[in-house]
């Protein structure tokens, strides 16, 4: 008989809940640099629950515009954990993972709603959507594209996804026709 995989709980992990329950919090760990999706294969193989926000980010190089996928937050991950129940120092010698944030003499949680935010944001292809409240006259940024991180107003929204920036570029405005997911409030 083969053995089941399972949490540090002993359930298995069909029987996990999606939020964190009971004494259960959301801790952060930092990797190894670029090491974030082998920590997280890591930390799930030994049963922990983690989530990783990805987002997409455009990368310079030879000329060449190449919009990746990437973590949201470079170099960190969160994991749920009951610190009286959970073998929670193993997180640090984990494959990947640099530590635990710790205070005193134990790991400093992550203040209640900012994972539950985070994941409430992602879409179904598990990309972080930081774009959903954009209002007509908002200040906004560029996140990919050849307009990367210009600053410029947002003057109109469709329901197709595309909407109209006011962006501006070596002293002058000029308009554009984006993507709303290449957007955040600025």
């Amino acid at each position: 008989m083969a053995p089941s995989l399972q949490d540090p709980r002993g359930r298995s992990p069909a029987a996990r809940p999606d939020s964190v329950a009971g004494v259960e919090r959301w801790y952060v760990a930092q990797t190894l640099l670029r090491r974030e999706a082998r920590a997280q294969r890591e930390l799930e193989a030994q049963g922990f629950r983690v989530f990783m926000p990805w987002a997409l980010r455009t990368v310079r190089h030879a000329r060449k515009l190449r919009t990746v996928r990437d973590p949201a937050f470079p170099g960190y991950l969160f994991v749920a954990l009951d610190l009286e129940r959970d073998r929670w120092r193993c997180v640090n010698g984990t494959i990947g993972v640099a530590r635990l944030i710790m205070g005193e003499e134990t790991p400093l949680p992550v203040p209640l709603g900012v994972v539950e935010a985070l994941r409430s944001c992602v879409d179904p292809t598990g990309l972080c959507r930081f774009d959903r409240d954009l209002m007509a006259g908002q200040s906004i940024r560029v996140t990919v594209g050849p307009f990367a991180q210009a600053i410029g107003e947002l003057v109109h929204l469709d329901a197709k996804g595309r909407v109209r920036v006011l962006l501006e570029i070596m002293g002058g405005k000029i308009t554009a026709t984006l993507d709303r997911s290449a957007l955040v409030a600025a």
